[in-house]
């Protein structure tokens, strides 16, 4: 009779389990925070200024604290990221939809619209992305839009080198080759084989951006060039718990860090679990 042994779960097993943990642990984090971020504010409301309560610690009736102007941290925390969430969202969704055209143009039609297109990419490139942002932000100071376009016009370019490497990839490929052979336009050979097989790329980039336009965001909120003072976002509350923090409130920056922080670490962990289903590694990068 055969004895049963006890065989330890290969390093492939090993390696298969760490995404599932990853992304479950990712999707968790991110759908408290969205949760948090829809309805805390929605059901406990706008707050008043309370100067009796100006910079109180941390405790059973205000867990995270309560800010220079005596409101509670944790309701203006939330609201600041559902402000930051949709900048943030909205960025990346125009700056992926530019990006996206500029990359399919560059690697569809090449020639002359490529070499254009790239050096425009490469200009773009060349400015600091937060200065270029201060510029644009700085003509329409405390515009909401001029926040979105700021974000989105600076980051646009990796989103087209992505596109456009995808799009070369795919021009390569037996059914494309074999469409362009049988004489399919190029617009043809764009609409049906290209575009459709460049979304879930597209879409992952945008993924990528959101924590990106984030912290954009909350930087240039935090140097008094962002939204509006009275909106409330992560970058406003930092910048108001600058002094405070020489005060000793430390909790008026740590915690809306630590959102911002987690925010960041749930959707790039949400977004490499998406990359490794789309590119899959190879059997023998898994073993390493």
């Amino acid at each position: 009779m055969a004895e049963l042994t006890w065989k330890p779960a290969g390093r492939a097993g090993i390696s298969r389990a760490r995404p599932q943990t990853r992304l479950r642990a990712s999707l968790a984090v991110l759908v408290l925070l969205v949760l948090g971020a829809v309805f805390v504010p929605m059901l406990l409301g706008g707050q008043a200024v309370s100067y009796e309560q100006i910079r109180l610690a941390p405790g059973l009736a205000h867990p995270f604290g309560t800010d220079s102007n005596g409101r509670d941290l944790f309701v203006q925390s939330m609201a600041g990221l559902r402000v930051s969430l949709l900048v943030a969202a909205f960025s990346a969704l125009v700056s992926t939809v530019l990006g996206s055209l500029v990359g399919v143009v560059a690697g569809g039609i090449g020639g002359w619209a490529d070499r254009l297109l790239m050096r425009l990419v490469d200009t773009v490139n060349s400015v600091p992305h937060l200065l270029l942002g201060v510029v644009i932000v700085a003509l329409y100071r405390g515009s909401l839009v001029a926040v979105i376009c700021s974000i989105a016009l600076t980051h646009w370019t990796t989103v087209a080198r992505v596109v456009r490497s995808e799009v070369l990839s795919l021009r390569q490929r037996p059914h494309v080759e074999a469409a362009i052979a049988g004489g399919s336009s190029r617009t043809r050979v764009l609409r049906r084989h290209l575009l459709p097989a460049i979304v879930p790329q597209a879409a992952l980039s945008a993924v990528l951006l959101v924590p990106h336009a984030v912290w954009h965001e909350t930087a240039l909120s935090f140097l008094g060039l962002g939204l509006p003072p009275h909106l409330a976002s992560i970058g406003n509350i930092l910048g108001d718990g600058r002094d405070a923090v020489l005060l000793g409130a430390w909790w008026i920056v740590l915690f809306p860090s630590g959102l911002l922080v987690a925010t960041t670490l749930a959707v790039s962990g949400l977004a490499a679990t998406w990359r490794d289903r789309i590119v899959p590694r190879r059997r023998s990068e898994l073993s390493l």
